[in-house]
């Protein structure tokens, strides 16, 4: 097999271009000095190259028209230049200038590929290295580094993001620019995103309708993938985690290649956790996971365009900490046998662009499958679905020039749910939901300094649902059918008052339409039973946002402030009654809904001390609804703080890095009715990370202690909280990275 993968990836390295557009050039430093190394790439494009011993690079078969090259170096400040690409040969220098401060990032959510501070819209950026030295094995937990995000968990394997209060269906989830539909409707259910193969997130908070149409109300995380090979390189790596709290361990291996026209690459990955020790070292129940990854992808580039293809599959059997586990589970355990989310995800898509002229048109199709099994203590499941799920995007930009980019499109989405086996469960019934988004976005800059965008879209929604059980019966669910149509816009401007300082204002309007859970729910769910609302409305939601971002050589801050009304919120609140059994009831209702709060931060650098960093953040977040009754799931404020050492050489250890930080959670004295208070808590952390060379072969090591001092702690968004279990206690991770190269 390994023979059969080498000579795949060998044969496509040697075919030949012919006629081939060249962009050659030169990267240097301040002192003119050439520069070893610099990563040269089109993020449109999946391409790039590195600078050899001179600081030249070539890149060849690059299409012609108006696109994006980036330069990056560690320790330099990122370059991101729009060229213009009209002939055979083009010759582009840079000159790189040293970065004291973290540099920006290229980002590519939002549609414009631009930098952070270039962006209109403010677009968090999350790296892989920040997310491998977490330390947690629970890698959504690395996302709440960033100010305003949070996180719904129920133990280590499942959980949910909050994005300034918001979570569930309000918050849209994206693989590589695909948005993900794997029954994301409840609290219960986990992302359905690894961290494997994936080379940083995006995340924007707040309204992003205009783009991406129903679910995007609260904000975007977009799971951007790995970089393709240098041109001419097979290269791949091996990484390995252990977890002490979950006896846990991750393991990834990949291997990727480009030639001149022609990208590929794989990536096998698999976890498996034992249940997690709360602070104190007791054990919970069923908390264990086990998830196995794999994939892959290939493409072309040439002179008309990019063409990619990507497959994922997902598997994931997740433990679930519900009462009836309690005294069937007497001793911590790996191995899922009972109560257990059982799911498998499968997505393939394809990603185009075509450079014609002037125009660049985006064409983009994905098909995803997701079966969800729920086993219990029967023989067969006790519920089991399938979703399938075909989503499709056609994307025109219009001839622009260096102050505007106009864009025209659609997005579309045709899904189906089916009850599968006849099961003993049928929680939902089938349907399906049909969905045609049409927009327009424009995006102008005055003078240099003001860069304004807005634009408008349109949205027709069906959904039709079957009817389910025997008319009569207490578990019966009548056929609905629903049609939704919805206008949505944003206007925005982002000042950049001098080269340090920026200024970003926005409003926008999102929808979200009432999802088949909350429409027809008629049935036991995890520890409740749930009954929908088919008269049920849209959500829509009206925020408004203003942040300011200052730059400096040896400090950065960032302040942020939003408020967002939402016309019709939907949520699940218990009500009075009991089933025949005893089990509570709730239902799906709605009302009037504010949010609002802010997020500050800061990153300061002294200069007599150029290997330290401190820095720190702060966010709070309020949800009331009309009748001033606290809404559900509304993190406490909090505050970050670390101090980091960095040096570029210490000893035998390349680029040394540690880093001492702490969480501090303020009591959430503001419960929704059916919520109680919790109290407040301090995290302190440690992690450490070095490259070292050994015989040729560099190895990436990392360290890392959560919780040093094993805290007992309810986070206020557990839901494991109400059954009076303790997030995760003491975690010691020990991370290893091998990366090779074959040519």
């Amino acid at each position: 097999m390994k023979k059969i993968i080498l000579i795949f990836f060998v044969l496509f390295l040697f075919i030949k271009v012919n006629a081939q557009t060249q962009i050659k050039g030169k990267v240097t430093g301040i002192n003119n000095e050439p520069l070893i190394g610099v990563s040269v790439s089109f993020p449109e494009l999946n391409k790039g190259t590195v600078t050899n011993q001179t600081g030249e690079y070539l890149i060849s078969n690059i299409p012609n028209g108006k696109i994006k090259i980036q330069f990056s170096y560690l320790g330099y400040n990122t370059v991101i230049k729009p060229i213009e690409i009209s002939q055979t040969e083009n010759i582009i220098d840079i000159l790189l200038t040293i970065a004291i401060i973290e540099s920006q990032e290229v980002i590519i959510t939002g549609r414009y590929a631009s930098s952070q501070h270039e962006n209109a819209v403010e677009v968090s950026v999350l790296k892989i290295k920040d997310i491998a030295l977490s330390g947690t094995p629970n890698f959504m937990e690395a996302l709440t580094k960033i100010p305003g995000v949070d996180m719904i968990s129920k133990g280590q394997g499942v959980s949910k993001p909050v994005i300034r209060g918001l979570s569930m269906n309000d918050i849209l989830i994206m693989n590589n620019g695909v948005r993900i539909e794997n029954y994301q409707y409840s609290e219960n259910h986990p992302l359905g995103i690894d961290d494997n193969g994936v080379e940083r997130v995006e995340i924007i908070k707040g309204p992003a309708s205009l783009l991406y149409g129903s679910d995007a109300i609260g904000g975007v995380i977009n799971f951007i993938k790995e970089k393709s090979a240098p041109v001419g390189e097979i290269i791949g790596d091996y990484r390995m985690q252990l977890h002490s709290n979950t006896l846990g361990m991750n393991n990834s291996i990949g291997l990727k290649g480009t030639s001149e026209k022609f990208f590929g690459g794989f990536r096998l990955g698999n976890k498996t956790h034992a249940d997690y020790l709360q602070g104190g070292g007791d054990y919970v129940p069923n908390s264990r996971f086990n998830e196995m990854t794999f994939s892959a992808n290939t493409g072309y580039t040439g002179e008309i365009g990019t063409f990619k293809l990507y497959y994922d599959y997902f598997k994931q059997d997740l433990g679930m900490t519900v009462p009836p586990i309690k005294p069937l589970i007497t001793e911590q355990g790996r191995k899922n046998e009972i109560w257990y989310q059982d799911l498998e995800h499968q997505l393939i898509s394809s990603q185009n662009i075509f450079f014609l002229g002037k125009f660049k048109w985006d064409i983009n199709a994905a098909y995803q499958n997701a079966l969800r099994k729920l086993q219990t203590t029967l023989d067969v499941p006790f519920v089991e679905m399938n979703l399938n799920t075909l989503t499709y995007e056609s994307k025109l930009y219009l001839p622009s020039n260096d102050k505007s980019e106009y864009i025209i499109g659609l997005q579309g989405m045709s899904q189906n749910n089916r009850n599968l086996n006849n099961r003993a469960s049928q929680f939902l019934p089938d349907a399906n939901i049909n969905n045609i988004g049409f927009l327009g976005l424009a995006q102008y800059t005055f003078y240099k300094r003001l860069k304004l965008h807005g634009g408008l879209r349109f949205d027709i929604y069906k959904t039709e649902i079957f009817a389910l059980g025997t008319e009569g019966t207490s578990d019966y669910h009548a056929p609905v059918d629903k049609d939704f149509s919805n206008l949505n816009g944003s206007i925005g401007a982002k000042y950049s008052v001098n080269e340090k300082i920026t200024i970003r204002s926005n409003f926008a309007k999102g929808y979200r339409v009432p999802n088949l859970a909350e429409l027809t729910s008629n049935g036991i769910h995890g520890n409740r039973y749930e009954i929908g609302n088919e008269n049920l409305s849209p959500e829509n939601s009206f925020e408004t946002d203003l942040s300011t971002h200052y730059h400096g050589e040896f400090l950065s801050f960032d302040l942020a402030g939003f408020y967002n009304h939402i016309d019709d919120y939907i949520f699940i609140s218990q009500t009075m009654n009991t089933t025949a059994t005893g089990i509570n009831i709730y239902q799906y209702a709605q009302t009037n809904a504010t949010l609002y709060g802010g997020e500050a931060g800061i990153h300061f650098h002294p200069k007599s001390l150029p290997w330290l960093h401190i820095e720190g953040a702060y966010s709070s977040v309020i949800g009331k609804q009309k009748n001033d009754d606290f809404l559900p799931f509304i993190p406490a404020n909090k505050v970050r703080y670390e101090i980091r050492a960095e040096r570029k050489k210490l000893g035998f250890f390349n680029k040394p890095h540690i880093q001492i930080s702490a969480l501090t959670a303020f009591s959430q004295d503001n419960p929704s009715p059916h919520e109680t208070a919790t109290d407040g808590y301090t995290l302190v952390n440690l992690s450490m990370y070095a490259e070292v060379l050994i015989s040729k072969q560099t190895l990436v090591l990392g360290l890392s202690a959560n919780n040093l001092f094993d805290t007992q702690y309810f986070d206020h968004l557990s839901t494991l909280k109400p059954l009076n279990y303790y997030n995760q206690g003491r975690n010691i991770s020990f991370s290893l990275k091998i990366p090779f190269r074959i040519k």
